[in-house]
């Protein structure tokens, strides 16, 4: 039988301290505690702050109560933490700190803080620091204030920084107690930052004084004498600047540098460099480094430059404006727009659940089912997005779309299988109350004056109703199609107008051209800011073809030009390029100046390629290729996008495409590589196209009156003396005609019979100067364009021939004879 052990278990009893040192060192206990000191910092702070504007009216009734009714807290005072906040204020900022008194709420919250474990701060040095800055303070405030505070009821330094200034004033005088003011803070300073001693030591040395001394001393001594060619520089020694000058003297001019190097305890010691006659030369030296701040040689480089490398500095002139010129231009204001009142639009969710349930029922009908269905409201269309069940085919799904329709009642659905990104199946339907995108809307966006493209558009919303925008520079040609009627001329407004209200005039300059002759006359009013033209033309909107073919050509010359300008600058782009001129680091001598960017807008592109062809089609794919980096962009809009008109070379430079409905499959696939197009309901509904991805969005709306009142009001104002001018474009063969044009001087020896034929037959056949004299029909045609440009024979007018203008032969020998 074991033996039972006799031994007891004494438990220690923890005393007092060691349990009061568990409590407080418990996590839970000091995040209360952190907690409780931050509420009650809050409160004395809500009283010290409330004590400036009530202090006045409570100082009589604190004065008068009771310390039993303090406690009961009896008593009507105005503070807004009570009787014991208003005593607690009049306490702290008049019986002894003033406003210094703030610095204990400093302290409070750092111990809250650290209790709570939000800061690791030594709360010793914390004290230290706030209880001098407390004592400090109110010895300042009362010493600044002393006088001219004497019948407010606040005393800024309270009464103890008031009876401590005093004190010293009877004893050192004023300018003895500012010394030790002064001198206190400087002290408390030194111990509060390390980097208060080496200001102290910078200011007191008065170095400031001495580079801004030593800079003038050396823009007197660094000068280039232009007879002579010598050159002042700055030396330690003599040793050294035998050096420097052999060093000089070897190198080739364009590698010439000197090192200049500075002693501790020299004086300054000036010597001359002789430079060869006639070589031109450039100071680069920096300002002079004091002794304390030398740690290697310096080197400075003097560069002679050969050839035709510019240097140029004019930035003591201070930074290029462009704007300076008008400098008053306002943009304009957002109530020039119509804001529609759409109100807040209530989703018809009684619609909604009937399309889904009717797209289901129809896909089930052909033996699809759907797992899942959700609908995403825009403007103008629901998004339907279906999931279906595993092992359904999506071509299947994309063939009922005429059987979803149907059931629908739609005017036309859009299937998009698969919808890029997700793995759901999309089916835009139009909504049957559809809202009105304004431009309004549109434009005051904080997405589109938050924005910092270069050339920003707002196009319109997307389906989710968010804003669509585009930088044109990222494009950086579009190209837009439609039918007519579609929103095509107000999907153009929609571009011009949101670059009116991000650009300044300087910035940005349109080429508008406008065969039907009515879209753009509206912008005619801001033609002497945003405007651009050739030099003879009246009109800075252009609506003859010949002046398109004229205009696009001094475009490429503008381009070559820009360039040019961009070599000799060694710059990539024209942002890089306006930066080194804005910053003068480009001399406006050699022909540099500020580029404002170029936007080319051709409405009724078909038309031109119809009359003009080649001549039209060349410049453009110039312009496509090459102006992106100088800051020329186009956007042309057509509304035939058959193959004829937008050609290959074409398509390959727009790579940004813009379609509004169309009336088949080919000019959706034209236009946009792929269907869809002729699938958009119109009224501003758009597909928008930038490589691979196509987005559909909502046009915004701007009505022909709301572009007027943009244009009154940027018109109103004062603008450039004229439009900004196009280099003048002068033909290959001749400086005086158009190219492609007929020179009579220079007529076919057929040209007097072939007149005559044509004269006595009454009818302008090619085919018949063919048949009569058996010439080719190269030959023929030239002919006739020479009979035309002579007068006799009409316009070509397609299949029909020519009409003849002379009716008989007596007026024709005649012109002939004019002619010789």
């Amino acid at each position: 039988m074991a033996k039972k052990s006799n031994t007891k278990q004494t438990t220690v009893t923890p005393g007092f301290f060691t349990l009061l040192k568990e409590f407080f060192t418990n996590e839970r206990t000091r995040f209360i505690s952190g907690l409780i000191i931050s509420f009650v910092t809050v409160y004395v702070g809500l009283s010290l702050i409330s004590f400036f504007f009530t202090g006045g009216i409570d100082q009589s009734k604190i004065d008068n109560v009771p310390l039993g009714d303090l406690v009961l807290n009896k008593g009507s005072v105005s503070n807004w933490t009570g009787v014991r906040g208003a005593y607690l204020a009049d306490l702290l900022m008049n019986r002894w700190f003033g406003i210094s008194s703030f610095v204990i709420l400093f302290f409070l919250g750092s111990l809250g803080a650290k209790l709570m474990n939000l800061n690791n701060v030594s709360l010793l040095r914390r004290f230290i620091f706030s209880a001098t800055l407390l004592i400090w303070g109110s010895l300042f405030f009362a010493f600044v204030f002393l006088k001219g505070y004497e019948d407010t009821f606040i005393y800024l330094g309270g009464q103890h920084g008031y009876y401590l200034s005093e004190k010293m004033i009877n004893n050192i005088g004023v300018p003895g107690t500012f010394l030790f003011i002064l001198g206190t803070f400087l002290i408390i300073a030194v111990f509060c930052s390390k980097r208060t001693i080496p200001f102290l030591q910078k200011l007191l040395s008065f170095s400031w004084f001495k580079r801004h001394f030593d800079k003038k001393k050396s823009t007197l001594s660094e000068s280039v004498e232009e007879e002579s060619g010598d050159l002042i520089a700055e030396f330690d020694t003599e040793k050294e600047l035998e050096e420097a000058e052999s060093q000089f003297e070897n190198k080739a001019p364009a590698e010439k540098t000197v090192r200049l190097t500075y002693a501790d305890a020299i004086e300054e010691d000036f010597f001359e460099i002789n430079v060869p006659q006639g070589e031109e030369v450039y100071e680069s030296f920096a300002e002079p480094v004091r002794p304390s701040e030398v740690v290697d040689d310096v080197l400075f480089t003097i560069d002679v430059p050969t050839g035709d490398d510019e240097v140029y500095d004019g930035s003591s002139m201070g930074e290029y404006d462009p704007k300076l010129d008008l400098s008053q231009y306002r943009y304009p204001t957002t109530d020039l727009l119509k804001k529609y009142d759409v109100g807040d639009h209530q989703v018809d969710m009684e619609e909604q659940k009937a399309n889904q349930t009717r797209i289901k029922t129809t896909l089930e009908n052909f033996g699809i089912n759907i797992a899942s269905i959700k609908a995403t409201v825009g403007p103008t269309l629901t998004l339907y997005e279906v999931i279906p069940e595993a092992g359904v085919r999506i071509s299947k799904i994309r063939n009922l779309e005429d059987d979803i329709a149907l059931s629908l009642s739609a005017l036309g659905i859009r299937i998009i299988a698969p919808m890029p990104g997700k793995g759901t199946i999309g089916i835009e339907v139009p909504n049957k109350d559809p809202q009105i995108v304004s431009m309004q809307s549109v434009i005051a966006s904080r997405k589109f004056q938050e924005c910092k493209y270069d050339l920003p558009v707002a196009l319109g919303k997307t389906i989710t109703n968010e804003i669509y925008m585009f930088d044109l520079c990222k494009m950086p040609h579009l190209l837009v199609a439609g039918a007519t009627g579609q929103g095509k001329s107000v999907g153009l407004n929609a571009i011009i107008t949101s670059l009116l209200y991000k650009k300044h005039p300087s910035e940005l300059k349109f080429v508008l051209v406008d065969p039907k002759m009515v879209e753009f006359s509206i912008y005619s009013e801001i033609e002497r800011h945003y405007l651009a033209k050739l030099p003879d033309a009246d009109k800075a909107i252009i609506t003859d073809f010949t002046k398109v073919i004229q205009t696009l050509n001094s475009l490429c010359k503008e381009m070559d030009d820009r360039y040019d300008l961009l070599m000799k600058a060694h710059t990539r782009n024209i942002k890089e390029y306006n930066e080194k001129f804005i910053k003068r680091r480009l001399n406006p001598e050699k022909g540099h100046k500020y580029m404002p960017y170029i936007v080319v807008i051709i409405d009724e592109f078909g038309d031109l390629i119809m009359t003009a062809g080649k001549e039209i089609e060349l410049p453009i794919a110039r312009i496509a290729q090459k102006a992106r980096a100088v800051g020329i962009h186009m956007v042309i809009a057509t509304q035939r996008p058959s193959t004829n008109i937008i050609t290959g070379t074409i398509k390959a430079n727009f790579p940004a495409r813009l379609a509004f409905r169309v009336s088949s499959m080919i000019d959706s696939r034209t236009i946009l590589d792929s269907p869809g197009a002729n699938q958009l309901i119109g009224r501003g509904d758009l597909l928008f196209s930038q490589g691979n991805d196509m987005i559909r969005v909502q046009c915004a709306f701007v009505d022909t009156p709301e572009v007027e009142q943009v244009a009154s009001f940027i018109g109103s104002q004062q603008g450039y003396p004229t439009a900004f001018q196009l280099p003048e474009y002068v033909g290959e063969n001749d400086g005086d005609k158009m190219p492609g044009a007929v020179d009579l001087s220079d007529r076919d020896p057929l040209f007097d019979e072939a007149a005559r034929l044509l004269v006595i037959q009454q009818q302008g056949s090619t085919s018949l100067i063919q048949r009569k004299f058996a010439i080719g029909y190269n030959r023929a045609g030239r002919l006739m364009d020479q009979l035309e440009a002579a007068g006799i024979v009409g316009p070509f007018e397609g299949s029909k021939a020519r009409q003849v203008l002379i009716q008989d032969e007596y007026n024709l020998e005649r012109l002939l004879n004019s002619l010789k």
